[in-house]
């Protein structure tokens, strides 16, 4: 199928945050054309960086079915909230309070019939409910008409060239009637690559000339002692059991150092103290910069509210250049350049048989619908 088509895909985002997500397809070609977060703050920072498409509202106040000033897209992207999925959190999953939001995004799905969708949450999501979370997702998202193919992957970015180790699921839903044989692209870094990863030392050269966040946070004098107990890499459990600076029964997270050498450990978005990410070789919290960096948005992007309101931001979005290869290999969809395969025919095979007989799950990946 061929289609010389020079427009570019037009796409809704929800739970768009501060747009890293966007801003991943935004680079390959995709064209921003509604979007719409609840937080102020994260909706002032998208404005500033990819434009007037952002609408601040609550996503339950909105009907896609009868607000008209909705437009019409070829993509939907939306990274549902994801604290009662995460692993950090108690994680009540799908009954939790903030668990059922997904629905919100496959309503926006059934409204606008795009060709294509992604879905994106934690790693936590595959054994939430004891697996059974990720089943009935993948079940509602499969009773939309006409009928999408569902397709998820767990994906690290740090294999996509983020300079973080970042687990996050991504499920894809292509609409059946396209024939399009959409594939997750493979990784372009690491062992299962020809490239290294990116190092988080590699990430944060000259991070000292970036013009905005990089404000350095205040630390009190005993973290700093602390620190200099903890070698790169290292995190609280390295500080003696008979120093005055020992801590006990934390999450591995604590006081954790970032190591030069290798890709950071996953940037979160909240917590009290020693929850930061600290630098190495020097004693201190990362700057917001920093963060960004080991997220992969560019220095140009620049975050809008209070330090801990940008650290949030940061940490609760999708690293940019984790999802270009996606963005990559779902454009042929749009330009009609591939050739059609009979998609309801897979489709039906699918149905006949259970979402959890076809969700192939471990602790290291989900490798996708049979």
């Amino acid at each position: 199928m061929k289609n010389d088509s020079s427009s570019k895909p037009k796409v809704i985002s929800l739970f768009s945050g501060c747009g890293g997500l966007d801003l991943g397809f935004h680079r390959q070609g995709y064209d921003m054309v509604w979007a719409n977060d609840f937080n102020e703050w994260a909706a002032a920072t998208y404005r500033r960086n990819l434009g007037n498409a952002m609408v601040c509202k609550n996503i339950e106040k909105i009907n896609p079915y009868k607000d008209k000033s909705i437009p019409s897209c070829d993509l939907i992207l939306g990274g549902f909230p994801c604290q009662d999925f995460s692993m950090i959190w108690k994680r009540p999953g799908l009954n939790g309070e903030r668990g059922n939001l997904y629905k919100s995004l496959l309503k926006f799905v059934d409204a606008k019939k795009p060709l294509a969708f992604i879905a994106e949450n934690v790693k936590g999501l595959l054994s939430a409910n004891n697996s059974e979370a990720i089943a009935k997702i993948i079940s509602d998202c499969e009773k939309i008409a006409p009928g999408y193919l569902i397709k998820p992957k767990l994906y690290n970015f740090a294999d996509y060239g983020v300079p973080q180790f970042r687990e996050r699921v991504l499920i894809v839903g292509i609409r059946v009637d396209t024939g399009f044989d959409f594939q997750h692209p493979t990784p372009t870094h690491g062992p299962k690559a020809d490239r290294p990863y990116v190092t988080a030392g590699e990430s944060l050269k000259g991070v000292e000339n970036a013009k905005f966040n990089n404000e350095k946070m205040n630390i009190a004098s005993k973290t700093v002692k602390m620190l200099r107990l903890i070698p790169e890499g290292g995190n609280y459990t390295n500080i003696p059991v008979d120093s005055p600076y020992y801590v006990k029964g934390m999450i591995s997270h604590v006081y954790r150092r970032i190591v030069r050498n290798e890709p950071s450990k996953t940037i979160i978005a909240a917590g009290g103290g020693g929850t930061w990410g600290y630098h190495y070789p020097d004693p201190r919290p990362l700057t917001n910069r920093e963060r960004a960096r080991l997220q992969s948005f560019p220095d140009s992007f620049e975050f809008l509210g209070s330090n801990a309101e940008v650290r949030r931001q940061i940490g609760n979005a999708v690293p940019p250049q984790g999802v270009s290869e996606l963005a990559k290999a779902l454009m042929p969809l749009f330009t009609g350049d591939y050739e059609e395969i009979d998609m309801r025919a897979r489709y039906q095979e699918n149905k006949n048989i259970p979402v959890k007989e076809r969700v192939e799950y471990d602790l290291e990946m989900l490798a996708g619908v049979v």
